[in-house]
């Protein structure tokens, strides 16, 4: 598949054998603004990590498309990345947060709230837009999970029944600080170099 095609991407679950429809909106983006048309070829995610290449057969309000090849793990790594932070009272900063970490690869996130929070409302609809924004720009097939918004105690309740995973929380205090490289690097030595989940 040729580079410049893979920098235009669009996305679908709506998939039935070897044919996907993109919705109104990736529809629009597609045919309106970039100008693609029948017979075009595109490159299409899923959001579960799978990269479709699609041969356009119709173009309407919802788009619809071939799957002419599909690959798997399309911008993946070897590990697991769930981080839990709080929203921030400027829900300019969240955002921002959540667009850098899909970019660097997180895999899940979920909102969390602490006894001083001074944000207690996420609304899922536009982080998860931001999730698929950044998950394309990116280059990745897989769009990070967002988790229901939960208390920090609720979280590490949930959390528990996963001990194998290296846990790690950022503290501003005066407590012994460690490097995350340092904590990852004996977590990798004491698991023998397996898929590291880290929360």
């Amino acid at each position: 598949m040729a580079v410049f095609k893979i920098m235009e991407l669009f996305y679908t679950q709506n998939i039935q054998g070897n044919v996907c429809l993109l919705n109104e909106e990736e529809s629009r983006h597609c045919i309106k603004v970039l100008r693609h048309r029948v017979g075009d070829v595109i490159s299409v995610v899923d959001g579960l990590g799978d990269l479709m290449e699609c041969k356009i057969t119709g173009a309407g309000k919802n788009t619809e498309l071939e799957i002419l090849s599909r690959t798997s793990g399309f911008g993946a790594h070897h590990y697991f990345l769930h981080m839990a932070v709080a929203p921030t009272k400027n829900i300019d900063r969240y955002e921002w947060f959540l667009e850098k970490a899909t970019e660097i690869g997180i895999d899940a996130v979920t909102p969390v709230i602490g006894e001083h929070s001074e944000r207690k409302i996420v609304k899922p609809e536009r982080c998860e837009k931001i999730l698929l924004s950044a998950s394309k720009q990116s280059l990745k097939g897989a769009i990070p999970v967002l988790n229901a918004t939960c208390t920090v105690k609720e979280f590490i309740r949930g959390n528990a029944a996963e001990p194998e995973a290296l846990k790690l929380i950022a503290y501003c205090g005066n407590a012994k600080k460690q490097a995350i490289g340092e904590e990852l690097a004996a977590y990798l030595k004491s698991t023998g170099d397996r898929m590291p989940r880290i929360i």
